[in-house]
């Protein structure tokens, strides 16, 4: 199976620019398209900095970063996308905007064997495959944040996708330097499906006034050895995508404790997104 070589990303957000990082530092032709300059030039910065990190704390060398960031190049037009093998889709978590962006690919991307991919973290992919004329070729390809640091990519074939995608992906995701597992094409998938329901809980916790967010987080960082408390996570997130997959949740599975809770959809609306507004459950600096 040939390697892929070109690799095209759609969104330079958090994630949209980690993806691009880890494949343009795996040797990957990079070639990002964002909405607009603005976009762009805040990408651009964000993976910049994110190298430079990597070269201060003695992960990459100068040459290494320099010769990543000479494989990336950033576009306004999906058009350019045309001649990619791979193309990765790192919007917004909206099933609406997705939809857009997959059906935009599926017309414009030439080769009629290359894999759509969609890093939704909880919209189930058969509905993104069925609004598209290449149905098997469309598959789930989940990174986690930060994407240069977590190992982690689930894997999400759906009913309609090939064994040809699924082992083309896998591939790629071995490529990047990540560990792949393969999930269920349900929303949620593995990871979410266990952790969103812990952290709604933890919300919970805080609305009810059982419990601080502090005093939340550090028991579960202390007594049970987590990296980080589920406030501390959901501010690292992203609230307002923690809450679109919540609701992604509940409106496959009707369960109650996938229900985004009201002080969560309240912070949402006062725009208390977490760490990328400068506050949530936490204040930071800008």
């Amino acid at each position: 199976m040939e390697p892929v070589t070109r690799l095209g990303v759609v969104g330079c957000g958090l994630m949209g620019s980690g993806v691009a990082e880890v494949a343009a530092l795996s040797g990957l032709d990079v070639r990002v398209a964002e909405i607009s300059a603005d976009a762009t030039d805040a990408g651009r910065r964000r993976i910049a900095a994110s190298l430079d990190r990597g070269v201060l704390r003695g992960k990459l060398t100068t040459h290494q970063r320099d010769q990543a960031r000479a494989r990336l190049t950033f576009t306004h037009d999906l058009g350019d996308l045309a001649d990619r093998q791979v193309v990765i889709e790192a919007v917004a978590e909206n099933r609406d905007i997705k939809t857009d962006v997959v059906r935009a690919l599926d017309k414009t991307v030439e080769d009629a064997e290359a894999v759509l991919a969609t890093n939704t973290s909880s919209i189930p992919i058969v509905d993104l495959a069925v609004a598209t004329e290449r149905p098997g070729r469309i598959i789930g390809l989940h990174f986690f944040n930060p994407v240069p640091v977590q190992q982690l990519v689930e894997i999400i074939p759906a009913l309609t996708t090939s064994q040809e995608t699924l082992r083309r992906t896998r591939a790629l995701a071995e490529q990047l330097g990540k560990q792949p597992v393969q999930a269920p094409d349900r929303s949620g998938f593995v990871v979410n499906a266990l952790l969103v329901p812990y952290l709604l809980g933890a919300v919970r916790m805080v609305e009810s006034g059982s419990a601080r967010p502090e005093d939340i987080d550090r028991g579960m960082e202390l007594g049970r050895a987590h990296p980080m408390g589920p406030l501390r996570l959901l501010d690292l997130i992203g609230l307002d995508t923690a809450q679109a997959v919540a609701e992604s949740m509940y409106e496959e599975f009707k369960e109650p404790l996938h229900a985004a809770p009201a002080l969560l959809r309240r912070m949402v609306a006062a725009g208390h997104l977490g760490r990328k507004s400068g506050r949530g459950f936490y204040s930071y600096d800008a």
